[in-house]
């Protein structure tokens, strides 16, 4: 992640924070929290940034390269949605 400004810093903790609210159980706050986002371009910024730093912080720990990294996730979300029980009635 190239060097935050202050505008994009507190983008990535109000997405951290809906994250977090919603692992709590704190929903209304997880929604009040994604709806002060100034607009979609701001959100989409926010989330991406976290995902870039959050990726980064497990690459640097699991001593993975990035593309090992994203096969390995690309591979968990690929499970996931075939896990997944279909919506279709």
């Amino acid at each position: 992640m190239t060097a935050a400004t202050p505008a994009a810093a507190e983008l990535v903790q109000r997405a951290a924070g809906v994250i977090a609210a919603k692992h709590r159980g704190d929903l209304d706050g997880a929604e009040e929290l994604l709806a002060a986002f100034p607009g979609e371009r701001a959100r989409t910024l926010g989330f991406y940034l976290l995902a870039d730093l959050a990726l980064g912080l497990v690459r640097a720990g699991s001593g993975q390269s990035m593309d090992d990294l994203m096969r390995e996730l690309s591979l968990l979300v690929a499970a996931t949605a075939d896990d997944r029980p279909s919506e279709r009635p």
